[in-house]
Formats: structure tokens, sequence, C-alpha cells
């Protein structure tokens, strides 16, 4: 509930965001954010953490309909990642635009068999993965690649996009022009050059 109450206020004003009016926004007291994180710092990290999670985007790939047209399920993903990537980039921006860096840790240890850890990077895209190859599942047989190949293609092109409306090379794809550039190539009629 705090983290929840704060992620617009640090979007908004980044480490100048104070602890009073994120209690103000929580409906709680200041003390209270004390009780649940060790300092400012523990909260701001927290902050981060929720925004760069996958599992809110998670839910919504899971809602989508498998029985709707491929590239309506498809268009729905991209709307909700896009919409997620924003989110994050928005808070990663301002709080690193204002010095907070978050806390650099990261787990030792070793998985089985030797292999080094898997990082949270990882783990989400492992999982947004999976999730689109779901929703691409139904419609094995009438693609030409595996929809493992085809939610890569899905997702390269996705993170691809240009942050903005105009970037240095011109307006991001939308997602439906995304999902039409997947399915259909650029060619106007297949064979024509």
């Amino acid at each position: 509930m705090i983290v929840a109450a704060a992620l617009p206020l640090v979007a908004e004003h980044g480490t100048a965001v104070t602890t009073s009016q994120i209690a103000r926004a929580a409906g709680i007291g200041e003390a209270t954010i004390f009780r649940a994180f060790k300092d400012k710092d523990a909260l701001l990290d927290a902050c981060l953490a929720e925004a760069a999670g996958v599992e809110h985007v998670l839910r919504e790939l899971a809602s989508v309909p498998l029985d709707e047209p491929l590239a309506t399920r498809l268009t729905e993903a991209a709307e909700a990642l896009c919409a997620h990537l924003e989110r994050m980039g928005t808070v990663l921006r301002s709080l690193f635009a204002t010095g907070h860096r978050g806390d650099r840790a990261h787990p030792a240890g070793a998985r089985a068999g030797g292999e080094p850890p898997e990082d949270g990077r990882t783990r989400s895209f492992r999982a947004l993965r999976d999730a689109v190859v779901e929703l691409i599942e139904p419609d094995r047989e009438a693609l030409r690649l595996s929809p493992e190949r085809v939610a890569a293609a899905f997702l390269g092109l996705l993170f691809s996009r240009l942050p903005g409306p105009d970037g240095p090379t011109g307006p991001s794809l939308t997602p439906e022009e995304l999902v039409s550039v997947l399915l259909h190539g650029t060619l106007a009629a297949p064979g024509s050059a």
C-alpha cells in the first residue's frame, strides 16, 4: 500500500519526494513508513522493484481471451506491455535523474549444475516471453514459426520501439502497426518486391 501510494509521487518528484507526502498519499502516519522500511532509500528501492516488476503486466496478459483473433490478442498484449514499459521508464528516469541508483547488491551463489544465478531481469523476461507464447499457442498450426519464435520476434519488435512519439528516426510503431508488421510483414502484397 505504501509503495503503491509512493509510485506516482516518485515518478513526479524523484528523490525529492518526502516521506510526509507519501504518508499523506497513503493515508497513514509518517512513522508507519519507518516501521515498514528502514529508511527513505529502502522505500525508494521498493518503488524501483515495483516499477520494474512484471506481476501486474503478467496478470493483464493472462486476462487476454484466447478465443479472440491472434492479431487482437497480440495488440492487447502490446498495449499492456507498452503501458508497463512507460510506467517503469517514468519511475526509473525520475529516480535516476535525481541521483537514486537503487540497491546494487545481487544475490550470490549458483543454481543447480553450477550455472550462474539467474538475475531478476532474466526471470522477468522469461515470464513475459512465456505469457506471450501462451497467447500465440492457439494458432500454432497457422504459423510458419513456432509460438516461441513468434513471441521472440514480437518482444524484439516491442522492446526496440523508440521512446516517445517522435524518436530520432520518427514516430514509434503503434501496437496495431507492430502486430501487423509481425504477422504480415511490410510488403503491400506478398511477393511484390
